[in-house]
Parts: C-alpha cells; sequence; structure tokens
C-alpha cells in the first residue's frame, strides 16, 4: 500500500495499520506487534502505540486482558448496524445545526473543505487519492457534528467510534476494475455533502436529516463494490460473509 510520505508518523502508522486490517493482511485473532509497526511503516515506537491506541477505539483491534493487541472479528449484523447507527446520529446532528443556525465561520470551514474535496474527487486518480479524501470527509463530518452545539450529542459520535465500519476508515487499495464505480460513489457522496451543507445553511432542518442518513449509505456501496469485483478482494473479521449474506 502506498501511503503519502507528507504525513505525520502517528497518521502513516494508523493509516497503514487500518489498511493492513480492511485489505484483510492481518486476520481476526492475529496479534498486532508494536516493532512490526515499526518495521513496516518506518515510525517509531511512540506513533506506533498511538496507532494502535486509534485503531482500537475504531473497534478494528480488541485489547487482550493479559495485554496486547488482536485483530477482531465482526457478527453479520456489525457492519450494517453501526452504518444506520451513524446515520441515525449525523442525521440528528445536521438537523440540529439547521435549527440552531451553523455559526458564520463554521459555515465558512464546511465550504472550504467542499472546495478541497471537489479537488480530491475531481482528480484523474482518485484511487491514490482514497486517503486525501478520508482525512476531508472526516473534517467535514466533525465540522457538521460540531455545529450541532449539543454536548449529548457529541459524546454519543464519540462513542460510535468504537463500532467497527461505522466511519469511513474503510477504503482500501482499489484494482483498476473498480476505479470507474469508485470515482461514482465519492461523486454521489460529494453531492451529498453540498446538499447538506445547503439545507444546514438555509435552516432545513428535516431536509438535513434526511440527506445525512441517505448519505450514510455510501460507505456501505463502498463496501458491497468490492465484492462485485471480477478479482478477490479481502475484507476483514467476518465482514464479507456479512455484506454477502446480506446482498440482495
Amino acid at each position: 500500500m502506498d501511503i503519502d510520505p507528507n504525513l505525520s508518523q502517528t497518521e502513516r502508522a494508523v493509516y497503514g495499520l487500518r489498511g493492513l486490517i480492511v485489505q484483510g493482511k492481518l486476520k481476526p485473532g492475529d496479534r498486532v506487534l508494536e516493532q512490526a509497526l515499526v518495521d513496516a511503516f518506518g515510525v517509531s515506537r511512540t506513533p506506533a502505540r498511538a496507532a494502535m491506541q486509534r485503531i482500537s477505539e475504531e473497534g478494528l483491534i480488541s485489547l487482550l486482558p493479559s495485554g496486547g493487541y488482536v485483530v477482531s472479528s465482526f457478527t453479520e449484523d456489525d457492519v450494517f448496524d453501526a452504518i444506520s447507527i451513524r446515520g441515525t446520529l449525523e442525521g440528528m446532528a445536521a438537523r440540529m445545526a439547521a435549527e440552531k443556525g451553523a455559526p458564520a465561520r463554521v459555515l465558512k470551514a464546511m465550504h472550504e473543505c467542499l472546495e478541497e474535496l471537489d479537488a480530491v474527487v475531481g482528480s484523474p486518480d482518485v484511487a491514490a487519492r482514497q486517503n486525501d479524501y478520508v482525512v476531508l470527509n472526516d473534517r467535514l463530518h466533525d465540522l457538521i457534528c460540531g455545529a450541532a452545539q449539543s454536548p449529548m450529542v457529541a459524546r454519543a459520535l464519540q462513542r460510535l467510534v468504537a463500532i467497527p465500519f461505522s466511519v469511513n476508515n474503510s477504503f482500501t487499495d482499489v484494482p483498476a476494475s473498480a476505479e470507474a464505480s469508485v470515482r461514482d460513489i465519492l461523486r454521489s457522496a460529494q453531492e451529498q455533502h453540498r446538499n447538506i451543507v445547503d439545507a444546514i445553511e438555509n435552516r432545513e432542518g428535516t431536509r438535513a436529516q434526511a440527506l445525512m442518513i441517505e448519505h450514510s449509505r455510501s460507505t456501505w456501496k463502498y463496501l458491497n463494490l468490492m465484492l462485485h469485483l471480477p478479482e478477490p478482494v479481502s475484507l476483514p473479521g467476518g465482514l464479507e460473509a456479512a455484506l454477502r449474506a446480506r446482498r440482495t
């Protein structure tokens, strides 16, 4: 996996470890070793430990009672429940942001983020810029949820990161056969981003909520796409079985 050399050591380790799990190179029950991250991603021990903590918070690895981490496994319903929960909570946040009125500085930051996302999605090599998309997507979602101005919603969303695959962190390397489809998914998601920000800016709470809930399905569309490719794609911890069981 190619990792942007401009990322910090911690970001490199986070992105790299997440990629190993999402691609299935680390299997459920495999030990995750600090030294292995140091060697694989050229980072020091402190960033490696920070990355393991971050990925543990995302639910992709679990802390053993005896110490150390192993790759987590998931039930058939985990992925779909997680996406649904995230959509419901973020939909509530978008509605509250619209009804309360997002501050001008926050709206400005949202529009700046949208412009940066436009550049990523419009790139001829979207597959190579997926990490840029993930970072900017996270930033925009954080701005929207922060605009809800609700400590209760913020706490609920902080807990949500522990639910595997509830956020757009499951991107893996995209084979050539899927590049066009991935580009379509990201363009659709970006159009939804623009509509959500527009609804918030115009104080349309019900519309903002509905758009955000629908937007949460972008993750499902991406993951489902990986199972329809002509070449096999390894996915982590029960995810492939879960998606195949629910596929219609």
